[in-house]
């Protein structure tokens, strides 16, 4: 047997592990893949000014043309059908479709997002729709710390339900509202790139308002597919077993997780301890009208796992795990890093078993009140090897690494929520992988490839990786 064959063989005893009607799929957003922001009416969003700016995005790199997928959906949907995956998750370009953040939606929009939904289904590919992944239109000032924003996206919300509501299996109405919050709006490593650090906690508040609005206005829009909310969940550890490390591990835990957590499924914010009411003010004095408004019920949860973060008292450097965040020295705590864990391409740990974890506090915080759950992302950057073939001269994209990386998180979410596991209680029902294609990644530019298909990003060409080979052969395999 050739290693060909032995590959093959792995990923067909792969499969059959998958429980039957798990779904597996794949993910992007539309900033990372679309480009054309200029095209089909399209607005700018607070990224397109972001990125414009100098110093905020490693190369100088933009997402004006990103992986051209406005241009080449056919092609994209065309490589999904070959993947043979069960679902694919993507996002609604806000500026896109309603360009200014206010008003009636765009007829160019609107036709390019029938075009990929239409060929999805024609496919016998499940859409999963996110209502927004971080595309806020540049015309609302103040964006997330603008109350009135979440009103103007339950408006959105409203309007793209109506249009698109009969083919739209799964609604995510809001992606990361935590990485939003702390990334953007605290450290300013990402759009609108404020340093407001505690002062930054508004900006989730009024991003759970929006959400329960656009569960409230999808509802309205008599949608037919299920209505959920994607959280980003790391598991927070101390350090050290000192009171100071504790703390600040339960702070952190607050602010990334359970506000965010506790907020959508339990209709309240955790309890703050008292050395830290006045930073986190917003979430003590909050009203009972909000809490019920973001309290909406929800047909699952996204889950979102990368990494644990592992929290110490005391300042440390300025790097976060998302890149330079100079403001990051003004914090009472730091990032510790994770020796014992292999590191992915963006520095990240690399720990499968703490998806595990990440599940079980689910569980454990939620209980009863934790609907079915799927990972809406899940997956790595690594630097991938280009091998040409010598007869050919056609070029092999060697990723073994994350076949790797997906195989062994898979396996862990599978057997934590198997009976007798730690999150047995968990109702897990699929995977999305991230990401489809090599895209623009934020604040790191085209540095980090996280794709199952490699892009040029200088000739726009598709090439699958030996990782889409494996998914593709686990897919065909499950029983």
């Amino acid at each position: 047997m050739n290693a060909r064959d032995d590959a093959m063989a792995e990923a067909e005893a792969f499969a059959t592990i998958i429980p039957p009607g798990f779904v597996i799929g794949a993910a992007t957003a539309a900033f990372q893949v679309e480009g054309g922001v200029h095209d089909g009416g399209r607005e700018l969003s607070v990224w397109d000014e972001f990125t414009h700016q100098s110093g905020r995005i490693l190369g100088g790199a933009n997402a004006d043309v990103a992986a051209d997928h406005f241009h080449r959906v056919g092609e994209d949907v065309a490589l999904m059908a070959d993947l043979g995956i069960d679902s694919y998750r993507f996002s609604f370009g806000w500026p896109r479709l309603q360009p200014g953040g206010s008003g009636s939606l765009n007829r160019e929009g609107i036709a390019f997002y029938d075009r990929l939904l239409d060929e999805l289904l024609a496919a016998g590919i499940s859409p999963m729709a996110t209502l927004f992944h971080w595309d806020t239109p540049v015309e609302l000032r103040g964006s997330w710390l603008n109350r009135d924003t979440a009103g103007r996206f339950g408006d959105y919300a409203y309007q793209v339900g109506e249009v698109f509501g009969d083919r739209v299996d799964r609604w995510v109405t809001i992606n990361e509202p935590a990485t939003v919050m702390l990334n953007g709006y605290a450290l300013g490593i990402h759009a609108p790139g404020t340093t407001l650090l505690f002062d930054a906690v508004p900006a989730g508040h009024h991003q759970l308002l929006g959400h329960g609005l656009a569960v409230q206005a999808l509802r309205a829009a008599s949608v037919r597919g299920e209505i959920g909310v994607t959280n980003v969940h790391s598991p927070v550890s101390a350090a050290t077993s000192t009171d100071e490390d504790e703390a600040y591990a339960a702070l952190f835990d607050i602010v990334h997780n359970r506000m965010f957590g506790d907020a959508t499924l339990l209709g309240r914010y955790p309890t703050i301890p008292e050395e830290f009411a006045v930073a986190l003010r917003p979430l003590v004095e909050v009203s009972p009208e909000d809490l019920a408004i973001i309290h909406q019920p929800l047909d699952f949860y996204g889950l979102n796992y990368y990494f644990p973060t592992r929290i110490a008292a005391g300042t440390g450097s300025s790097s976060s795990p998302d890149g330079e965040a100079p403001a990051l020295s003004a914090l009472p705590f730091h990032l510790e890093p994770w020796p014992e864990f292999a590191r992915t391409g963006f520095g990240w740990p690399n720990a499968p078993e703490f998806l595990g974890v990440a599940l079980a506090e689910l569980a454990s915080r939620y209980g009863e009140a934790l609907p079915p759950v799927y990972i809406t992302e899940g997956g790595v950057s690594l630097p991938d090897t280009v091998l040409l073939d010598a007869d050919t001269g056609v070029a092999r994209i060697a990723d073994s690494a994350r076949i790797d990386y997906l195989s062994a998180h898979l396996e862990s979410a599978l057997s934590a929520t198997a009976p007798g596991g730690a999150a047995s209680a968990v109702d897990l029902r699929g995977y999305y992988v991230w990401s489809l294609l090599d895209n623009f990644e934020w604040a790191a530019g085209y540095s980090q490839r996280f794709g199952l298909v490699h892009v040029n990003f200088t000739t726009l060409d598709r090439t699958p990786k030996q990782s889409f080979g494996w998914l593709r052969r686990v897919l065909e395999a499950r029983s």
